[in-house]
């Protein structure tokens, strides 16, 4: 029966005496890897003369009855997240311990706590977390600079880098592989980013893959590390890239801005020199043109609320081409009806518009559009959407 003034550890053989440990580092902390200190499973004392009770243990026997008193209490301790090395040694000392009594576990348990109250600031650990911290404060140059140097294992779990990839690189990476290892890949993702990356690849490789999942049963953790450490050594050792956007999506970006004359000018000389960029480029334009086909008709509403109603009027009075007429009637049919009357009264009244200024209108009106993209205040419809349709 258990003492009801011990704290019930897992039996120690006799022979080996409690605390069986070298004394702890001085001003060190209680460390597993993750939290504070230097990265050892040490928990020292605060700086006062310790008590009788707790005279023979070691910092790692301190930190083994800290983390069963909270197992006890029901607490979720995310051990797993230490790296292997010091789960197994907090599991070895937890193996050597015995019955621990009441007045060391409090002495314990209250120099913890004192150390917790006197903990003032927290540094990520180590370099993984430091970049993380980091990330967007230095230059992206830097940061994959360190994060080359010092090694895919520094960041901890490889899959995690993996996870955090878009489903088109993935697909990449999945293609240039074995079907095996691709199916392994496949296997690690949640279920929402393998059918995204599934979405991306060719059809018999998707099969292929899919397939291939299936004979991935006896696969070994030791192999599916393997894997994930290849795997993301191969992103880290891409080379760094200047721009974030395509050429086409750089080129459509500025050809939107462009006067219809000398964007239709270029892109006819595209099509004569380079017919793939050409229809890049054609699927980053946005034009008052492609206003009825890539925006949603609730989203009406709130361009009508951002832009001035006196460069609506003026864009719809100097729509003559069909595809504007079509874009003009379908901001009318989706807005207040009210609103929808006075602009077209207006329009009527206003007559011809000069060609610089209906450009610079529709120019207004398609910025405005795309300055809430980017704020993700609405989402336009693909052109692949569009198809489907």
């Amino acid at each position: 029966m258990q003492n009801d003034n011990a704290l019930a550890l897992p039996m120690a053989n006799p022979s080996d005496p409690l605390g069986d440990f070298a004394a702890p580092a001085p001003m060190g902390g209680m460390d597993f890897g993750g939290g504070m200190g230097g990265g050892a499973l040490d928990m020292p004392a605060m700086g006062a003369a310790p008590a009788p009770a707790k005279s023979n243990l070691s910092g790692k026997a301190k930190a083994a009855i800290v983390v069963r008193l909270l197992l006890n209490e029901g607490a979720d301790i995310p051990l797993e997240s230490l790296p292997d090395d010091l789960q197994i040694e907090l599991t070895q000392q937890m193996g050597r311990m015995g019955l621990i009594d009441r007045e060391t576990l409090h002495a314990v348990a209250g120099e913890f706590a004192e150390m917790l109250d006197n903990v003032g600031l927290s540094f990520p650990n180590g370099l993984a977390g430091a970049l993380s911290a980091m990330e967007g404060k230095i230059s992206r140059q830097t940061h994959s600079r360190l994060r080359k140097e010092a090694g895919v294992r520094q960041f901890g779990d490889p899959w995690e880098r993996l996870r955090s990839l878009p489903p088109e690189d993935l697909a990449e990476l999945a293609e240039a592989e074995s079907t095996e290892v691709a199916a392994v890949l496949l296997s690690k993702l949640d279920t929402a980013k393998a059918a995204q990356m599934l979405v991306h690849l060719p059809g018999p490789v998707a099969r292929r893959i899919t397939y291939a999942v299936s004979q991935t049963g006896a696969v070994t953790p030791d192999t599916v590390d393997r894997i994930g450490l290849s795997l993301a050594a191969q992103i880290e050792a891409r080379p760094e890239v200047a721009f974030d956007e395509t050429p086409g999506q750089r080129m459509g970006a500025i050809l939107t801005q462009a006067a219809a004359a000398k964007r239709e000018e270029v892109l006819t000389a595209l099509d004569e020199e380079d017919e793939e960029f050409a229809v890049d480029v054609r699927k980053s334009l946005f034009t008052y043109a492609l206003i009825a086909k890539r925006v949603s008709p609730v989203d009406v509403p709130k361009i009508a609320r951002v832009v001035a109603q006196q460069d609506l009027v003026t864009a719809m009075a100097f729509a003559t081409d069909e595809e504007d007429v079509e874009s003009s009637e379908f901001m009318l049919a989706n807005m207040s009806s009210r609103m929808a009357a006075n602009i077209r009264e207006e329009v009527g009244e206003l007559g011809k518009v000069k060609r610089s200024v209906g450009e610079n209108a529709m120019s207004t009106i398609v910025n405005a559009l795309r300055e809430m993209v980017v704020a993700g205040e609405i989402e336009l419809r693909s052109a692949e959407d569009d198809e489907d349709e």
